[in-house]
């Protein structure tokens, strides 16, 4: 039974998915410390508020923290721009490259060797000029 799990552990895509789950964590980080700190008061000195993640309003109560949801918005488009760009984008061109061209589809017809007219592979006489193929 441990070697079952240790032969599936150790199988290559289980390997990159992992990688690409902590790259892809990590990466997340990034963009949201980058839509955050940067980007956000960007926003903000532009629209005219002074921190764009503090706009929320009370109703009944309960906060409700809309300058944060639009920084989860904006991070998620960035995130999903940057994947789409520098990873979707790429492997697909490359996988366009790699492709092989199908095979030549097989003959369906061939030519006549006294009138070179097309004929069916499977005929025995030209239906042209009747003559025996």
């Amino acid at each position: 039974m441990a070697g079952g799990l240790k032969e599936f552990l150790l199988r290559g895509n289980v390997v990159d998915l992992a990688v690409g789950v902590v790259v892809g964590a990590a990466f997340g980080g990034v963009v949201t410390a980058f839509t955050k700190d940067l980007l956000t008061p960007l926003i903000a000195a532009v629209a005219g508020k002074p921190d764009f993640s503090a706009i929320q309003f009370t109703l009944n109560e309960s906060k409700f923290l809309v300058g944060d949801f639009i920084n989860a918005i904006v991070s998620f488009l960035i995130i999903a721009v940057a994947v789409y760009y520098f990873v979707v984008l790429p492997i697909n061109a490359l996988m366009e490259r790699t492709k092989k061209a199908p095979p030549p589809a097989a003959p369906t017809t061939k030519n006549c060797p006294e009138c070179l007219s097309a004929i069916p592979i499977a005929a025995k006489r030209c239906a042209f000029c009747t003559s025996s193929v």
